[in-house]
């Protein structure tokens, strides 16, 4: 496994055994978050990056019991802290990459990325792949519960203005990966971008 992967693994294993307790306040994001990809019953679905699967109950609400949702993360740790939350009961829960995801082309919906794209190893493949796996005229949203001047001062740094998830940079990103930024917000209480698949 390369050399990024095991940085992001060791991470998060570090951390999964609290990670909800961290941030008990967040779940009203993760849902308005959800309820932004405007999902519909019978839809499928992927939250990529799962970790503890906060957004999964949020998206099984939106796709209802004939949809399908689907979590998919690198750490073994993550997931099972979603299991010992329950909420593998919301979805189905995969250890993979999502640089190297185990699906057919155009199988989704739509994709949820929460705090995600800090963690890809190769942002622009990455998106790529996420773009391969949803259906022309699918979505993405890529959230965090804050923005990222608020991001930035929880762990004591600026703002750089090499931020990938700074709309100046996301936009000709997820342009050059299959996606078209429609709706982006960046405020201290949340961040938001929404994207559709290109055909």
């Amino acid at each position: 496994m390369a050399d990024d992967h095991t940085r992001v693994q060791e991470f998060f294993t570090a951390r999964a055994a609290d990670w909800d307790t961290r941030f008990p306040d967040d779940a009203p994001a993760f849902d308005a978050a959800a309820r932004s990809l405007a999902l519909h019953p019978g839809d499928v679905v992927l939250d990529a990056g799962c970790g503890t699967g906060r957004a999964l109950p949020a998206l099984r609400a939106a796709v209802g019991p004939q949809g399908t949702v689907l979590g998919v993360d690198l750490t073994p740790a993550m997931l099972a802290s979603a299991v010992r939350a329950g909420r593998d009961r919301e979805g189905t829960l995969l250890l993979a990459d999502v640089a190297r995801l185990p699906l057919r082309s155009g199988v989704l919906d739509a994709v949820f990325g929460s705090g995600l794209i800090s963690h890809l190893a190769h942002p622009g493949p990455d998106l790529a792949e996420l773009a391969r796996v949803v259906r022309p005229g699918g979505r993405l949203a890529l959230f965090h519960p804050i923005g990222r001047a608020a991001l930035a001062a929880r762990h004591g740094r600026r703002i750089t203005d090499d931020d990938l998830r700074a709309e100046h940079h996301l936009r000709p990103l997820l342009a050059r990966s299959g996606w078209r930024l429609g709706t982006y917000t960046d405020e201290d209480d949340g961040y938001l971008a929404l994207a559709v698949r290109t055909p």
